[in-house]
């Protein structure tokens, strides 16, 4: 997997020295809000049809993007999902990742639909999500579990295409 972007945000493949800076970024309460408890070999424990890049901004871990792909012709779409750390949070870099996946799924993949499902609550991941083209196609109910709760809870499945 190429390193996406050459400026001050870059999105690139996983390296050993990631380990701790990311394992403290899924620490941190706004993250943790949202994503499952980490297991033990997080971040290096992605499937393996999964692509986990780290979202460095000025150099430094920000966070994480992943993908899955459906390749079968008939079905060929994508998936995201990611988080941004909290000090990293409302300086427009989750949208600015967004746009550099989805233009490499689009340019490089050849995906011309791309989806993602946050939780129906979290406001600022769906005005981001919503900043970058994606829109709402409705909500899955009782699709994910809180971490702080244990309850089952709605999210909101978006979809982004772009046919040619």
């Amino acid at each position: 997997m190429p390193t996406l972007g050459d400026g001050r945000l870059r999105l690139r493949p996983l390296r050993p020295d990631d380990r701790e800076p990311l394992r403290e970024l899924h620490r941190d309460p706004g993250v943790m809000r949202w994503w499952a408890p980490m297991d033990p070999d997080f971040p290096f424990d992605e499937e393996p049809s999964m692509t986990r890049l780290v979202i460095e901004l000025d150099g430094e871990p920000a966070g994480i993007v992943q993908f899955t792909e459906e390749l079968e012709p008939s079905y060929r779409s994508a998936e995201i999902d990611l988080f941004v750390g909290d000090a990293f949070a409302g300086r427009g870099v989750g949208r600015e990742t967004l746009r550099l996946v989805i233009d490499h799924l689009v340019a490089d993949r050849d995906h011309h639909r791309i989806v993602i499902e946050p939780a129906a609550d979290n406001e600022r991941a769906v005005r981001c999500y919503t900043a970058a083209g994606f829109e709402p196609v409705g909500v899955t109910r009782s699709s994910w579990r809180d971490p702080a709760t244990g309850e089952w809870r709605d999210g909101l499945l978006m979809d982004l295409v772009r046919l040619p």
